[in-house]
């Protein structure tokens, strides 16, 4: 009979591409083994950066008279945060509630793409029937992990809706948010989606493009193996001027980018704009077999329009020309709704060591919750696509 050892790794080359691969799969980019190991190589998550990779492996273990065999059987992507940068699950007054009280937030765990607002599995197991079971031994060893070194609470940010679940009834609290995303239903062409749009929101979007063109502003798609080190080096820091313009510093190096254009290229593509012969702005985009999503972007100036074109429009002509389903454009914005971005409801789960916070924060969640469904209905209503009939 297998018996189950499950262990904690500090880097995910312990576990190693080929095995981590075989669970996770290569379809969704940000699961996939050489994303999670190049943030690791370019020292995007460490301990300085509060990151600090602490991966859940399941094996199960065979052992006959002479020798034992392992299987690796379930992984989980598990980090040891410092801090609560890249999470885009906001928990600040948590941590602050803690701090007035004279407790410690930090350390605590976080189960998540960091710095990857995108929905996506965050158990894989090798057999999917034992995803409960699994999903049971990971809770129990995690939490007995958390006590042993005294972190105050398990976040798992962005699972699907059948994890959440999971986690949901194994008393973990329950969070929902939200996201914007765009579908491809079947357009043969941009045109063909702004027909689906009211006059009004169609006249605004193409003056928008019309806007762009004018001001001699030209897009150039360059897929993930085509991509120079001149467009790397400005992409890098037009990427880095984004957060200097609010006082802080990009979570993610050049050197994550080239790994990542050198190990997995066909994941990945750059948009750029380029304006009298110089690059100007440039977006970074990520996809599937199915879905586009929309990650980094940054410009070399403020420009009427240019955001909305380089990371809505642009993208949204890439998913109908090569059939993409959906376009994931990542964390927030209302601005997005009359281009045609739909809300949709995320999730997230949350263990909290400390039984009195505990309580007051799943109060704080149940009463959080009809404001997001609201929320979320009211932005449903404010869509720009025509009425059913036209």
């Amino acid at each position: 009979m297998d018996t189950f050892e499950i262990s904690f790794v500090d880097s995910i080359a312990e576990i190693g591409k080929e095995a981590w691969n075989e669970l996770a799969g290569i379809d969704n980019p940000f699961t996939r083994y050489e994303f999670l190991h190049a943030l690791e190589q370019s020292g995007c998550t460490t301990v300085a950066t509060g990151w600090a990779p602490h991966h859940v492996a399941v094996y199960a273990v065979k052992r006959n008279k002479s020798e034992a065999s392992r299987t690796l059987q379930a992984i989980m992507p598990l980090y040891l945060k410092t801090n609560s940068w890249g999470e885009y699950v906001f928990d600040w007054s948590w941590a602050n509630a803690y701090k007035n009280y004279g407790f410690e937030y930090y350390p605590k765990f976080v189960s998540a793409i960091p710095f990857t607002p995108s929905v996506g599995h965050r158990l894989f197991v090798r057999e999917p029937e034992s995803r409960v079971r699994f999903t049971k031994l990971i809770h129990d060893k995690v939490i007995e992990e958390a006590e042993l070194i005294g972190a105050s609470s398990w976040h798992i940010l962005f699972p699907t809706a059948d994890e959440h679940d999971d986690f949901e009834r194994l008393g973990i609290s329950s969070r929902i948010g939200s996201q914007f995303h765009w579908y491809n239903k079947g357009y043969e062409s941009f045109d063909d989606f702004l027909n689906a749009l009211n006059s009004r929101k169609r006249k605004s979007i193409r003056k928008e493009r019309q806007n762009v063109r004018e001001q001699n502003i030209r897009f150039k798609i360059s897929e993930g193996g085509e991509i120079d080190e001149h467009q790397w080096r400005n992409f890098t820091r037009f990427y880095e001027s984004t957060y200097m313009m609010r006082g802080m510093q990009g979570y993610l190096n050049q050197e994550f980018f080239q790994i990542l254009s050198s190990t997995m290229p066909e994941k990945l593509f750059m948009i750029s704009a380029e304006q009298d012969g110089k690059d100007i702005a440039a977006a970074l985009f990520f996809k599937s077999s199915d879905t586009l999503f929309g990650r980094y972007w940054g410009s070399a100036r403020d420009q009427q329009f240019l955001h909305f074109e380089t990371c809505y429009y642009q993208g949204q002509d890439y998913c109908i020309e090569r059939g993409l389903k959906s376009f994931d454009s990542g964390a927030q914005g209302e601005h997005k709704i009359q281009r045609g971005f739909e809300p949709i409801v995320t999730h997230s789960n949350h263990w909290i060591g400390n039984k009195g916070f505990a309580d007051a924060i799943e109060n704080f969640l149940n009463e959080e919750r009809p404001h997001i469904k609201h929320y979320i209905q009211q932005a449903k209503s404010l869509l720009p696509y025509k009425n059913e009939g036209g």
